[in-house]
C-alpha cells in the first residue's frame, strides 16, 4: 500500500477548531441574544407608543371639535369628505379619522369620515367599537363642559395597528443594518487582538528542539507571560534531558568499549593458540585465564545492557499505567528472599526490618525493580561478610519510606571491590521510578551499626 502523499494526508487529517472562530461565535451569540432582546423590546415599545400617540390624537381632535360653535344640524346621511393629499400613505390617521357630533338631544350636528354612524349612547372615554360585522374602530367620546354637545372621534383599528407596526419597524430597522456591520467590525477586531497569540504560535513552531533555543519574553503581553514562561521552562527541561541522554550515551559507549575490546583481544589470543607450539608455550593456565577474562567481560557488558533495558522500562511503564495499592513491605520480603542465595554465596547477611504491611499506591513491578537494584548494589559493591538490611516504616508526614543499609565501609574490613556499575545506572533507575511515583531518592544518614544507606520515600496509600 502506497503511503499517503502530503496533500492526501492533509485532506485526511481532521480539521481542528479555530480559536478565532470560537471567540467570534461566542461574541456573536452573546451579541445576537442581547440585540434580539433589544429589538423585541424596541418593537413592543414602538407599538405601545404609536397606540398612545393615536389615542392622544383622538382626544385632541375631540377637544377641538367640542370647541366649535355650530348651530343647526346636518342630514343623517350627509358627511363632510376629507380631501386626501396624494402623498399620504394608506395608514395615515389624517385620512381615516371619523368625527361625529351630536347635540344634547341626540340629533346629529356634524359627521366626517367613512366610519359607520355610532350609537348616541356611547359612553365617554376610549373604547373599541364593533360598528359592522368586519369593522372595528378605536374611538374616543366626550361631552362638552355645558353638556350641550357630544363628540365621538374614531379611527379604523386595522389602520391604527398598521401605523403602530410601521413606527415600530422604523425604530428597529437600523438595528438590522447594524448587525452585519458589528459582525465585520468584531471579526477584524478579534483577528487583530489575537495577533500576539498567532505570533507566539509561529515562534513556537519555529523552535528547534535539538538546539538550545528559548522564546523571547520581550514585547509579550502580560496575559501571555505565564504561557511563555511555561514553554521556556519545558524547553529548559528538554535541553537538560537531552544533555543527560547524550552524556549517558557517551558513558555507555565508553563503558561497553572496554569489555568488548577485551573480548576481541582474548579471542584473538585464543585463535593464535591454535598453533601447536603457541599452545604448548601458553599452557593450560593461560587458556583458562583468557576464558575467565572473556566470561567476566561478557557478563559486565550484559549487566550494562540489562541496566539500560531496565532504565528504559522504568521510563515507559508509568505512562498510562494506573496506580494500584501495593504492600511495599511484602515487596521487600520477596526481594530479600530472591537475593538470599547471592548473599549466602558471599557470606553476607541479608535481613528485612519492616512492619507487617506498608501500603502505598504505585506500580509493583517498578517498586520491586528499584529495591532489587539497591539490594544487588549493596551485595555486589561491598566486601564479603557485609551486613545488609532493608528497613521500612511510616513517616510523620504520612509518607512511606524504605532504605537499604550496609556496613561495607566498617573499620578493619577488606577493601571494597571496584564497582561493576561505574555508570550508577542502578541509582538512575531507582531515581526515575521514585520520580514517577511522586517520591524522592538519595543517600541518607546511616543508622548505628551501618556505614552506607540509600533511602526511598513515596506517598502512603492511607
Amino acid at each position: 500500500m502506497k503511503p499517503a502523499s502530503p496533500p492526501d494526508a492533509a485532506r485526511a487529517a481532521p480539521r481542528r477548531p479555530s480559536l478565532f472562530l470560537h471567540l467570534l461565535a461566542w461574541m456573536l451569540g452573546t451579541m445576537a441574544l442581547v440585540w434580539g432582546s433589544f429589538v423585541v423590546w424596541g418593537y413592543q415599545t414602538g407599538v405601545q407608543e404609536a397606540d398612545e400617540l393615536t389615542d392622544g390624537h383622538l382626544a385632541s381632535v375631540a377637544a377641538l371639535v367640542l370647541n366649535w360653535d355650530i348651530h343647526g344640524d346636518v342630514a343623517r346621511d350627509e358627511t363632510t369628505p376629507v380631501q386626501a393629499p396624494p402623498w399620504l400613505r394608506a395608514h395615515d390617521y389624517q385620512e381615516s379619522l371619523s368625527v361625529t357630533l351630536w347635540n344634547a338631544k341626540g340629533e346629529l350636528i356634524s359627521r366626517t369620515g367613512n366610519a359607520p354612524l355610532p350609537q348616541f349612547d356611547v359612553e365617554q372615554g376610549f373604547a373599541t367599537l364593533k360598528l359592522a360585522p368586519q369593522s372595528a374602530w378605536r374611538s374616543f367620546t366626550q361631552w362638552n363642559k355645558e353638556g350641550t354637545a357630544k363628540v365621538t372621534v374614531m379611527v379604523a383599528l386595522d389602520e391604527r395597528d398598521s401605523l403602530a407596526d410601521d413606527i415600530a419597524l422604523q425604530m428597529v430597522t437600523p438595528g438590522f443594518w447594524l448587525l452585519p456591520a458589528i459582525v465585520i467590525a468584531l471579526g477584524i477586531a478579534i483577528r487583530r487582538g489575537l495577533r500576539p497569540v498567532t505570533t507566539l504560535s509561529h515562534a513556537v513552531a519555529q523552535l528547534d528542539l535539538s538546539q538550545d533555543q528559548r522564546l523571547s519574553e520581550k514585547h509579550v503581553l502580560r496575559e501571555l507571560d505565564p504561557m511563555v514562561h511555561s514553554i521556556n521552562t519545558l524547553l529548559d527541561r528538554q535541553q537538560e534531558a537531552l544533555e543527560r541522554e547524550r552524556n549517558l550515551a557517551n558513558e555507555v559507549a565508553h563503558e561497553l568499549r572496554t569489555p568488548l575490546a577485551s573480548i576481541v583481544l582474548q579471542a584473538q589470543a585464543l585463535a593464535s593458540a591454535q598453533d601447536g607450539r603457541a599452545q604448548a608455550e601458553a599452557g593450560t593456565d593461560g587458556l583458562r585465564q583468557a576464558l575467565q577474562r572473556i566470561g567476566k567481560d561478557a557478563l559486565h557488558a550484559g549487566h550494562v545492557l540489562d541496566q539500560l533495558l531496565a532504565l528504559a522500562r522504568a521510563g515507559r511503564s508509568m505512562q498510562g499505567s494506573p496506580l494500584q495499592p501495593v504492600d511495599w513491605a511484602g515487596v521487600a520480603r520477596e526481594v530479600a528472599a530472591a537475593q538470599a542465595q547471592a548473599a549466602w554465596q558471599r557470606d553476607d547477611s541479608l535481613s528485612v526490618g519492616a512492619p507487617e504491611h506498608l501500603w502505598v499506591r504505585g506500580n509493583a513491578v517498578l517498586l520491586e525493580s528499584a529495591l532489587r537494584n539497591l539490594v544487588e548494589n549493596a551485595i555486589r559493591h561491598t566486601p564479603p561478610g557485609t551486613q545488609v538490611e532493608v528497613q521500612a516504616g511510616q513517616g510523620d508526614d504520612g509518607s512511606a519510606w524504605m532504605q537499604v543499609c550496609d556496613d561495607g565501609r566498617r573499620l578493619g574490613g577488606s577493601p571494597v571491590a571496584p564497582p561493576a556499575d561505574s555508570l550508577h545506572l542502578g541509582h538512575e533507575i531507582v531515581a526515575r521510578v521514585l520520580q514517577a511515583h511522586g517520591g524522592s531518592f538519595g543517600a541518607a544518614p546511616a543508622p548505628q551499626g551501618f556505614t552506607t544507606c540509600y533511602r526511598m520515600e513515596i506517598p502512603s496509600a492511607g
